[in-house]
């Protein structure tokens, strides 16, 4: 599936020795869920891996992912998969996707930490090949000379990546920012940027999260300060703060800000467990006391502790969410007790947080939010980041990623006022060619969504999740027929009507579509009552009909038909 039509079809890219090609699977066009390739000669390397979360629109499925399909065709040439940083919207496919790519991974300590424990859980611990790459290494896969360059984001060792190949130079940025002050790990390696930017660099691939956002994103250390005050007003009751658990800085901040004010901190949440091992593993975090369990923290008095929680961005089976509903086994909250969201919104999670914070004012709690205080900083570059950024590196091309089509536009026009010769805004499944004479989109692939759904993968518009949306949406109706070999009903369908009604509303419409079962049979000519598939879709149509007169509804209706032959 997924082929490229014949004129730049594999031979056609093989023989092209003057050109890079650039494919987003995921994450251009949209924030979140990461997939980027790069195709040299026919040799692809995959950078990043990543999933985004189910949302209102997908019942029942938690995380969802690129579909892989065009790469995974191409499975013999590729190379293997370089991790920027360890983000779940860059690296969380992986554990689900490893099965059907089985190539080596590079990342850097840190990231390759978490991943382990990542692919632990799905028992691949032993089967993937990880190599550790030090922070700005230099490292060759296939034809792609490779250098990292060290950034800033809200996770230790985020990592720019230059691709150097014949056909020229490409920086793929990550996620980035610029922080002074970042406090956990160093400042981006602006040095290494500008000796880039003098060497020369085709194209930039570049983040475009906060490209419509004006100045800069903040710096960790101004947070810090602003998160020592506020935990400083709340003396008498317990603090909650919720957070992003892969922030090691914020857990850092948040542990400072307690100790500041005689409180022992408690991480409450499975992630932030596991976020802290791998920081501890690697040097991080090493002056901040052993942070204490949720049971542990139960034995605390409530204005000597600080929870640590999951659960910012409304996660339903998340600590905080837990909290909320009274159902977590060992803490629970009282009235006047604070809680402060010390993170961003992400967008379309708006509902699910807003029920979050429902459900805490209920309790008598006192919400705190960027709204209110400052809070919160950003892990992704604002516009006069981004400015610095092209100063730096002066490329000839620029490709926004990572944002949706309004935050790639602006970040284009922001790139084109910065002297930039050539913009490309493109969205998954585009295939780019980036060479000396410039860049074009040359032609697209299919592209589409898996979900992972109990045990395995399902296709995000397959008919399995359509039938499921339809029962979620409209109800279902099973209709189980037994007839004799000439098509005659042997007795009154039997028919079980699935969330169309209440029980009695129900029963007493089963009488109308049984007669109208037994009509359908009636109509359909003796010649079709013999045959199985058209006997289902004539019950299956009538029904469908009776079931709208009666509700006003379009239910998913499936046709059990046994026959007996005497």
């Amino acid at each position: 599936m997924n082929e490229l039509p014949h004129r730049f079809a594999a031979g056609s890219i093989e023989a092209d020795k003057g050109a890079l090609y650039f494919l987003a699977l995921g994450g251009a066009g949209e924030i979140g869920m990461n997939l980027n390739l790069y195709g040299y000669r026919g040799d692809w390397l995959i950078i990043d891996c990543g999933i985004t979360f189910g949302d209102d629109s997908q019942p029942g499925l938690e995380v969802v992912m690129p579909d892989p399909g065009f790469i995974v065709e191409r499975r013999d040439r590729l190379l293997g998969i370089l991790a920027t940083h360890a983000h779940e919207d860059h690296i969380g496919a992986i554990p689900y996707l490893w099965r059907e790519l089985r190539c080596p991974i590079w990342a850097t300590a840190f990231t390759a930490s978490v991943l382990r424990a990542k692919l632990a859980e799905v028992g691949l611990a032993e089967a993937v090949e990880i190599n550790v790459v030090p922070l700005s290494g230099r490292f060759t896969i296939g034809p792609f000379a490779l250098e990292l360059i060290t950034m800033t984001h809200s996770i230790p060792e985020p990592n720019a990546v230059v691709l150097r190949t014949p056909a020229g130079t490409v920086l793929h940025t990550g996620d980035w920012k610029f922080d002074p002050e970042p406090l956990i790990g160093p400042s981006a390696d602006e040095a290494a940027l500008r000796r880039l930017g003098d060497e020369g660099v085709l194209a930039i691939v570049c983040d475009s999260t906060n490209a419509l956002r004006p100045g800069s994103s903040g710096s960790e250390a101004d947070l810090r300060r602003s998160l020592v005050e506020l935990i400083g007003r709340y003396a008498a009751v317990r603090v909650v703060v919720a957070c992003f658990a892969s922030n090691v800085a914020r857990l850092e901040t948040i542990a400072h800000a307690a100790a500041v004010h005689d409180r022992n901190v408690a991480l409450v949440g499975r992630s932030l467990w596991r976020i802290e091992k791998a920081a501890r593993e690697n040097g991080y975090l090493a002056g901040v006391p052993r942070f204490l369990s949720a049971d542990e923290a139960g034995y605390v008095p409530r204005d000597k502790i600080l929870l640590i929680c999951t659960g910012s961005q409304g996660e339903p089976r998340s600590a905080l969410a837990r909290i909320a509903r009274e159902d977590h086994p060992h803490v629970g909250l009282e009235k006047g007790d604070v809680v402060i969201f010390s993170s961003r919104l992400i967008p379309g999670n708006e509902r699910a947080v807003g029920r979050l914070q429902n459900a805490l004012a209920r309790l008598g709690l006192e919400i705190v939010t960027e709204a209110d205080h400052f809070v919160h900083v950003s892990g992704h570059p604002a516009r006069d980041e981004l400015v610095h950024m092209y100063q730096l590196v002066r490329p000839q091309i620029a490709i926004p990623v990572h944002g949706e089509h309004r935050h790639l536009i602006a970040h284009a026009r922001l790139a084109a006022q910065c002297q930039v010769r050539q913009t490309l805004v493109v969205e998954n499944g585009e295939l780019v060619r980036i060479a000396a004479e410039g860049g074009a989109v040359v032609d697209a692939v299919a592209t589409g969504r898996l979900a992972w759904d109990g045990k395995g993968l399902l296709p995000l518009g397959g008919t399995a999740l359509k039938e499921r949306r339809r029962l979620v949406f409209n109800g279902g109706t099973v209709a189980s027929l037994v007839l004799d070999r000439k098509g005659r009903l042997l007795a009154p369908a039997a028919l079980s009507v699935i969330g169309l009604a209440e029980a009695a509303d129900a029963e007493a419409a089963l009488p109308a579509l049984r007669a109208a079962v037994a009509r359908a049979l009636d109509e359909l000519p003796p010649a079709l009552r013999g045959d199985d598939e058209a006997v289902r879709e004539a019950v299956r149509r009538a029904l469908r009909r009776a079931l709208g007169e009666r509700f006003g509804k379009k239910p998913l209706v499936d046709i059990q038909l046994i026959r007996i032959n005497p």
